[in-house]
């Protein structure tokens, strides 16, 4: 089963980490080389706010605003795609993430296709 492990921060985050960067970095390096080796890791990437920017539509009409920012409550900020056997290893994995005592780390499972096209009613997650 797939799942997205979405990293959130803002800059209390990035300050409380700062000091301690490359231990950071090491624990993501370990990670995902653990998770690779194990065949989990299908994909992770840090994300940047530099010229981010946010498209809404409002009567058809897209609007483009500059942003997320750094000050922000909260920004993704990265993310971990893994195939792992279920949602508690996900979780588990997530809590190791060094980001995880600062900052909200999110697990969603991630659908598949015949899910995402199904009928409304079909659907695992419909209420």
């Amino acid at each position: 089963m797939r799942y997205m492990v979405l990293i959130y921060g803002n800059q209390a985050t990035w300050d409380a980490l700062n000091a301690r960067m490359d231990e950071v970095e090491r624990a993501h390096r370990a990670l995902s080389e653990e998770l690779t080796a194990s065949g989990e890791l299908v994909g992770t990437q840090a994300l940047s706010s530099i010229g981010a920017q946010t498209v809404r539509v409002d009567a058809g009409v897209p609007t483009v605003t500059d942003g997320p920012f750094t000050e922000a409550k909260e920004m993704l900020a990265g993310y971990y795609l893994l195939d792992c056997a279920s949602r508690d290893r996900a979780v588990e994995v997530a809590g190791r993430l060094p980001e995880a005592p600062y900052s909200p780390i999110e697990v969603r499972r991630v659908m598949d296709d015949d899910e995402v096209f199904a009928p409304a009613q079909d659907r695992p997650d419909h209420p």
